[in-house]
């Protein structure tokens, strides 16, 4: 059995920042080791003339596929999972997501933005997840924060992990919360 894995997990109120956290984070880990070898993903919103119309998912390396969109009118997104007003893409996100989570030996850090109710719609994410933290490789990623005082079942069970420390962002202290994680992830990688 592997190690527990060294999992950092960033939660938050939507639009709070976590994703950009998470990229700021990046940020300075590579200016300090620009061998670092990072693989995962990001998601971000799309927009339409200021409003937000879906979201995509974003390799560390810039391809991109639609995650979940409000603009779906073809025969076939009649049967996707919804979220609110999106109906979520399964097979674009795994088209693009899981390959990004293959275990390699020279990966020194994961990154997944986020583990979130579009994303765990597709049955193969969860299972890639944890593959990824019983690797023992350095893992990052977002989570939501609970609605109504309860947790995804998926995002709790990455909460009680061994290992696992969560960071819970505000507005008040996202500059403190990067420092934090980066000397944190630092800390791990020696």
């Amino acid at each position: 059995m592997a190690v527990p894995a060294k999992c950092f997990l960033v939660t938050g109120s939507p639009g709070v920042g976590k994703t950009t956290l998470i990229a700021r984070v990046l940020e300075t880990l590579k200016s300090s080791n620009p061998n670092l070898k990072i693989q995962g993903f990001f998601t971000r919103e799309s927009r339409q003339g200021g409003e937000r119309v879906g979201f995509e998912v974003v390799t560390l390396d810039g391809r991109t596929a639609p995650l979940a969109s409000v603009n779906n009118s073809s025969a076939e997104s009649i049967r996707w999972p919804t979220v609110g007003r999106y109906r979520v893409n399964v097979a674009s996100f795994e088209s693009l997501a899981l390959p990004e989570l293959q275990v390699k030996e020279d990966a020194d850090l994961f990154v997944i933005d986020e583990v979130g109710k579009m994303e765990l719609f597709s049955s193969l994410f969860f299972p890639a997840v944890l593959r990824v933290l019983e690797s023992n490789k350095l893992f990052l990623a977002t989570i939501p924060a609970p609605k109504a005082g309860r947790d995804i079942p998926a995002v709790a069970r990455l909460k009680n992990h061994p290992g696992a420390t969560v960071f819970s962002l505000t507005k008040s202290n996202r500059d403190a919360m990067k420092d934090q994680i980066c000397s944190q992830l630092t800390d791990k990688m020696v």
